[in-house]
């Protein structure tokens, strides 16, 4: 599985599974890239906000494969919302990671979190597009290979898709058994947009529901295999995050299929809160 990849409508191949660094700091995110890398993850995601972009790029630069087999993805943070706060954000970036380029940068929220969390009914539809020019420029340059969002609704992508001539390639959101937005996850398929889900295991809440962990046990596997599996088999990459290197390797061992039925009772799961 960590040797598939998927594609985005621009043509750039992104692997299925990316390794989650979120919490993890910006000295121990070293040691936990190279791990990831050496059990055969290519596919790195960070965030300004992590403040662990140093580390991640010095693991890049250790790890002993070539820059063009890693995928390294950032995000502009949730109050970084003109223009020229996201050029800097993005130059700021690549030379925190000491970096040529970037392989994916996304808008890490549509709104300052506090407003996000508060259901604040201001839209930001302007600034969006201000930080959009921004990274489209960064992508036409060559400095970023694809441009995206993270926790956009369907009006904040809409409001990109129509304003510019380059819409998401990607939008990264909170998927799991228990949290199924479905009315995002379709529209952005409909529009050719890779959903990526963030937090695949719920934060560690899947364990102990059981009717997750009867059908982890029926395929003989753990309860974060059968959620990764569940959201790649939906068609979304999952961002499993681990420290450990035996449950990174455990992670990407995903050589099963759910069945139909059961991806239809799983997706049928009350709602599970992670966040």
């Amino acid at each position: 599985m960590l040797k598939e990849n998927y594609r985005l409508y621009n043509g750039v191949k992104i692997p299925k599974i990316a390794l989650g660094t979120w919490q993890i700091s910006d000295s121990d995110v070293i040691g936990t890239v190279n791990n990831a890398i050496s059990i055969g993850y290519r596919h790195i995601d960070t965030a300004v906000q992590y403040e662990n972009e140093r580390g991640i790029g010095q693991a890049v630069k250790e790890c002993g494969v070539a820059r063009n087999e890693l995928f390294v993805t950032t995000k502009i943070p949730h109050d970084v919302k003109s223009y020229e706060g996201a050029k800097q954000t993005i130059e700021d970036s690549l030379n925190r990671m000491g970096l040529e380029y970037l392989d994916l940068v996304l808008i890490h929220s549509p709104k300052p979190w506090e407003e996000l969390f508060a259901g604040s009914d201001k839209t930001y539809f302007e600034e969006n597009l201000a930080v959009w020019k921004a990274m489209t420029e960064a992508y036409q340059s060559g400095k970023v290979r694809a441009i995206g969002v993270s926790n956009f609704e369907i009006s904040d992508i809409q409001n990109l898709i129509d304003h510019s001539n380059v819409k998401p390639m990607v939008n990264q959101i909170r998927v799991h058994i228990g949290h199924m937005p479905t009315e995002i996850i379709n529209y952005c398929q409909t529009n050719d947009i890779l959903v990526e889900a963030f937090s695949p295991n719920a934060t560690g809440k899947l364990i102990g529901n059981p009717a997750i962990e009867a059908l982890a046990d029926k395929y003989g596997v753990s309860v974060p295999q059968l959620s990764i599996r569940y959201d790649l088999q939906l068609g979304l990459l999952p961002l499993p995050k681990s420290t450990s290197k035996d449950h990174m390797k455990q992670n990407a061992e995903l050589d099963f299929e759910i069945s139909d039925k059961d991806m239809t009772i799983l997706g049928k799961v009350e709602e599970i809160q992670s966040l």
